[in-house]
């Protein structure tokens, strides 16, 4: 009879194992994405909104776009709200991210100290700017962590047939936008940065904006679920809750409203065709 007992009891111990587990992760949603999200200050915006809506509570981590959709890969969090398209693009045709849709956008700006000394201010091309940079050897802070912003920027000096690398004006930081504005404005220097990200930080840093408006500094966001189907874990329940609410009238519109210094700084677009521009 003891036999007979323990035979029974072993299934039982193991759906109470599985029971137990199931209940501590419900409601708890791991979202990696890129600092500007953060920094911005748009996260402390949305987050309690959609906890409100939903009772399902985010775990927020905060990396640049490369190590945010790494993290997607090895099943490390359920969900990745990032900014860099063929990252994105390449994330899901793997089979690694599902379900991906667009959610904002906004755009990039080259930044610098108000004397503008490479003088680029009035210039609307962006890789000319890039280039006047390199011309005058003025001083440029590098994300160099993989983040959208630092894809953008590399492409951007590919596309004026320039390698900054191991240049003495040029230095790769490997930190997030916050932190490389702050180092820009300590070392006089110039920086790629999101709009967003750059209007929480301007009174601090008193940096310029020298150089916007070019259609190829157009900056969209896109958000995607991680495969429950390639890693075992994954909280598709609530990272499907958290797609459906950002990309829902209400979440369009709660980024529609958020602001930065009276700024509108995010654009929402799901369902919108906005290819490359504004």
């Amino acid at each position: 009879m003891p036999g007979f007992l323990k035979t029974l009891r072993l299934p039982a111990i193991l759906c109470l194992t599985l029971a137990a587990a199931t209940a501590a992760y419900a409601g708890e949603l791991r979202m990696a994405t890129t600092t500007s999200t953060e920094n911005s200050g748009l996260l402390k915006v949305l987050l309690p909104k959609f906890e409100a809506a939903t009772g399902v509570h985010v775990h927020v981590i905060a990396v640049g776009t490369g190590k945010a959709v790494k993290l997607g890969e090895s099943g490390d969090v359920d969900v990745v709200l990032v900014h860099a398209r063929p990252l994105e693009d390449a994330f899901v045709a793997s089979g690694g991210g599902i379900d991906r849709r667009d959610v904002m956008y906004n755009d990039f700006i080259l930044v610098g100290p108000a004397a503008d000394p490479a003088r680029v201010r009035g210039q609307k091309n962006v890789i000319q700017g890039m280039e006047t940079i390199a011309r005058a050897n003025a001083k440029f802070i590098s994300r160099g962590d993989n983040s959208g912003t630092d894809v953008m920027e590399k492409a951007y000096w590919k596309s004026a047939d320039i390698d900054p690398k191991g240049k003495p004006w040029y230095v790769s930081a490997g930190l997030g936008m916050g932190e490389v504005l702050n180092m820009a404005a300590q070392m006089n220097a110039y920086t790629l940065s999101d709009r967003a990200t750059y209007g929480a930080y301007r009174a601090k840093t008193g940096l310029d904006i020298v150089l916007a408006g070019d259609p190829r500094m157009f900056n969209p966001y896109g958000i995607i679920a991680v495969n429950p189907a390639k890693h075992a874990g994954i909280n598709y329940t609530d990272a499907t809750k958290l797609i459906e609410w950002i990309t829902s009238p209400a979440g369009q519109r709660a980024i529609a409203d958020f602001k930065v210094n009276g700024e509108q700084v995010f654009f929402p677009n799901y369902g919108k065709a906005l290819a490359g521009g504004k």
